[in-house]
């Protein structure tokens, strides 16, 4: 008997080992040291360019020029280029011999919002929205920075092909803010009109770590995300005479509080779960009792299951507080789930785990972190669930300077007109981590 527990114990081992060995992944030492000189040589240039890009930033859905810059640049490179692939998006591959393909993505699309920096280089564009309203534009969410890392990327990987063999499928989605992007992208047949990726990549600024560190989450990093409408109706009338009417803002007040008990009282306490009530619109006069109220909410999940049951509640509670206020069944609030809702980003472990061993081989154990996941939406996701169900992995890039770091005053969120990323060393480890990811990988067997 106990020799049956010692050949269990010594397999169990001997797996584990197996298992430990397939992850460590090992850099590709002469890439390592041509992108250290090519990065220190060009990075002055890249600045530039990020300068530029930041100063010119577009919405959602309107990144003509953006995209355009990007198509012209790879065109250069000597990249296979498409563009407008669902909507501005580009699509640029670079063939090397046999080997993997490997996808980086960045995102290019700004947000509606005032900058507030007073950065030499800051934005003053004023744009048009969905509606027609002018609105200042601001890349606040450090997609210039995305760009500026891609088109560093394109340039040596093009300009050192001996350093590595395969295919790079390089993609410049739009409206990533809008949670469109990688539908519209996929939708356009990004898996079917080009070479299908082995493994996806991409990187996000983050605005409270420093610049020179980068964080990854394995598992589940970013949250499912629903925008949801809810109309709630009722039957307006004199505010002097409400026993006459039924009050969709006291219906609407009700549903409001009726929410706040579905994570607590519904939810699995180990699911993180959000449901946030943005805005509450209804009524035009103080003595007006209005015919129809609107709420805007934020639903966010990481597990299917979960955003399921979340959306069946809400839907639930709407109904039957209207009920309770006498609603009639034909006018019962509607809830509406918007086109913008994008699933949960899952980070396939083993890759997380390989693209892990080379930032610690070339940052240094001490600058990379391990990140938490967080109720923040991506469309990145959507890459990994399609039915070939390709392996992702997006990871955090420091962008905040030491000085800044160690103040004692709270740093500017990602989508505040503060947030100002510290160029040089964000960009430099951008670079230097996805460059050497993305060699590794290239020889990973």
């Amino acid at each position: 008997m106990n020799i049956i527990y010692l050949i269990f114990f010594f397999a169990i081992v001997l797996n584990n080992f197996s298992f430990s060995q397939n992850l460590k992944t090992i850099s590709n030492k002469n890439l390592q040291k041509n992108l250290e000189i090519f990065s220190k040589k060009n990075i002055d240039d890249w600045i530039k360019r990020y300068e530029f890009l930041h100063q010119n930033p577009e919405l959602s859905f309107q990144e003509k020029n953006t995209s355009n810059l990007i198509a012209i640049q790879m065109k250069k490179l000597g990249f296979e280029v498409t563009e407008n692939v669902g909507g501005f998006g580009v699509v640029s591959i670079l063939k090397n011999g046999k080997g993997k393909t490997i996808m980086v993505r960045t995102d290019t699309d700004a947000l509606p919002l005032l900058e507030k920096t007073n950065l030499s280089y800051a934005s003053k564009t004023i744009a048009k929205d969905d509606k027609g309203n002018d609105t200042p534009v601001m890349h606040a969410c450090g997609h210039d920075i995305h760009i500026s890392v891609f088109l560093a990327l394109a340039e040596f990987f093009a300009q050192n092909k001996n350093d590595w063999k395969g295919t790079l499928l390089m993609v410049a989605q739009p409206a990533e803010e809008r949670g469109r992007g990688a539908t519209q992208m996929l939708e356009n047949g990004l898996f079917t009109k080009f070479p299908l990726p082995d493994m996806a990549f991409a990187l996000h600024c983050n605005a409270q770590m420093q610049a020179g560190k980068v964080g990854f989450c394995s598992e589940y990093a970013f949250a499912g995300v629903d925008t949801i409408d809810i109309l709630v109706n009722g039957m307006g009338g004199h505010g002097a005479a409400p026993h006459t009417t039924i009050d969709p803002v006291v219906i609407s007040s009700q549903i409001v509080m009726g929410l706040q008990t579905i994570i607590s009282r519904e939810i699995n306490p180990i699911d993180p779960a959000v449901i946030t009530v943005g805005s509450l619109h209804c009524g035009t006069k103080h003595s007006i009792i209005t015919d129809q109220a609107k709420l805007q909410l934020t639903v966010r999940a990481y597990k299917p299951e979960t955003r399921n049951k979340i959306i069946e509640a809400i839907q639930r509670k709407a109904k039957y507080i209207a009920l309770s206020a006498n609603v009639p069944q034909e006018k019962l609030p509607e809830v509406i789930i918007t086109n913008e809702k994008i699933p949960a980003v899952y980070n396939n472990p083993e890759l997380t785990q390989k693209a892990i061993n080379v930032a610690q081989e070339v940052l240094g154990k001490e600058n990379v972190l391990k990140s938490d996941p967080v109720m923040i939406g991506e469309d990145f996701g959507l890459y990994g669930l399609t039915n070939e169900k390709i392996p992702i992995c997006i990871f955090w890039l420091g962008t905040i300077s030491p000085e800044k770091m160690q103040q004692n005053t709270p740093l500017p969120s990602l989508h505040s007109g503060n947030y100002a990323p510290e160029p040089r060393q964000s960009i430099l480890t951008g670079v230097k981590v996805m460059g050497n990811v993305i060699g590794a990988m290239m020889n990973d067997k």
